[in-house]
């Protein structure tokens, strides 16, 4: 590690411990909420209802740390076009996600946690959620001292609005070849009970205001009839997918499947994206250099990819060896979102164990997040921290980090919430 690297990791150190300024103009950001959402209201309405969405202070990154969590994900991505990692993580996937359309899927995250080792990759996610609100959140920060302005410049994002209008044009083209999609539908589960609810509003007000009709809708009023998939009797030619049944599988969801499996819509990110990349599954080729020198991946490439933890499928056969190394062990389910059903070894109990010995889950070796000092009710206080890189195409569209307490990321945590990454 050269000197400037190790002093930059000391500064972000000593001011993830120490800098207590509150950053976050919260009426600037809900100044912005309302005029980006078209919506006096917005914030009363939606972020009142989530006090812990947004942090007030921001974290701090040393950007050579950020450049090798990009090095991570570039390298990741070139492994994903090799043959032999395809054939290995499509092995695994459902037959609906053996045929690649062409997307490749919008708003990736790759979730890292920070130690004294450097970043370490814990997770990848299709449809990570956030994004369109933590652009908002890095541009309401205000400087606490001369020194930070830099910093707050460099994390304004000022290019993601037209990124993300690029990236869905570039996904229609991947599909269509040629012009872009005049009709693109947010779809969840009953999107409005959804947490996250506030940035489907954000991305359907930004793509109507660069001229594409933009609706969001309940995954099960979709409908398809005669070739085209239409949501309320309104075609749609792009669907962004916030669905978390990966392989389109229930019932309720047959419309959007049989659309996509004939092509008819553009779906992205969509099953074989989620099988590509995001299957947990996937994480224990890409930790295993055997098999990555074996897949022909390059050795500079191979190297970045220390950076995720070591990761190992569940089976019969290992569960024992598992057990006894159960304390430095994260259990996850292979196919799992949003933190469920994640378990630390050291807090198992045999009846879950029972279960997660049958398989259907990896073990990874565990990588402590880093941590952010707040004050908090006068009090100072830590709080863990993940930071997050969305990405399209393995290009950097916007990085931002979470705070919380507890064993995952939940948006209860008293100080916790998205916050800016300040890179320095």
């Amino acid at each position: 590690m050269s000197v400037h690297v190790q002093l930059a990791s000391s500064l972000t150190e000593r001011l993830n411990q120490s800098c207590f300024c509150i950053t976050l103009d919260r009426a600037a950001l809900e100044a912005a909420l309302a005029r980006e959402a078209g919506d006096p209201h917005f914030s009363a309405n939606f972020v009142g209802a989530r006090p812990h969405l947004f942090s007030n202070v921001p974290v701090f990154v040393p950007e050579s740390t950020l450049a090798e969590m990009r090095d991570i994900v570039a390298a990741i991505e070139a492994a994903s076009r090799l043959e032999g990692y395809r054939r290995a993580a499509l092995s695994w996937a459902p037959e609906i996600a053996q045929r690649q359309h062409g997307p490749a899927g919008a708003f990736m995250g790759y979730d890292f946690h920070l130690d004294d080792a450097g970043p370490r990759l814990i997770e990848i996610n299709t449809n990570a959620g956030g994004a369109f609100l933590n652009a908002l959140l890095a541009r309401a920060q205000q400087a606490c001292c001369v020194a930070a302005e830099p910093c707050l410049r460099a994390a304004r994002a000022d290019a993601f609005e037209a990124d993300v209008v690029a990236m869905f044009a570039a996904e229609w083209r991947r599909q269509r070849g040629t012009g872009a999609p005049r009709s693109i539908a947010i779809v969840d589960d009953e999107p409005e009970t959804q947490y996250l609810y506030p940035e489907f509003v954000l991305a359907r007000q930004m793509l109507a205001k660069n001229g594409i009709e933009a609706a969001i809708g309940d995954a099960r009023r979709l409908r398809y009839e005669q070739g085209r998939l239409l949501l309320d009797g309104r075609h749609i030619d792009l669907i962004y997918n916030r669905l978390v049944d990966f392989a389109l599988d229930r019932p309720e969801h047959a419309a959007l499947r049989a659309a996509y499996e004939d092509g008819a819509v553009v779906v992205s990110p969509n099953p074989h994206n989620h099988a590509l990349l995001a299957d947990k599954r996937n994480l224990t080729l890409l930790s295993d250099r055997a098999a990555l020198e074996a897949f022909g991946l390059p050795p500079e490439l191979r190297r970045r990819l220390a950076g995720i933890p070591r990761t190992t499928l569940v089976t019969p056969a290992n569960a024992d060896a598992l057990w006894q190394a159960r304390h430095g062990l994260f259990f996850k389910p292979s196919t799992g979102h949003g933190s469920k059903a994640v378990y630390r070894g050291d807090k198992l109990t045999r009846g879950v164990w029972a279960t997660i010995s049958r398989g259907g889950y990896v073990a990874q070796v565990i990588a402590s997040p880093g941590q952010r000092t707040i004050r908090l009710d006068g009090a100072l206080v830590a709080r863990k921290m993940d930071v997050r890189l969305y990405t399209y195409d393995g290009a950097l569209l916007l990085a931002a980090a979470r705070l919380y307490q507890g064993q995952a990321t939940n948006f209860r945590t008293p100080g916790g919430g998205f916050a800016a990454v300040l890179a320095v």
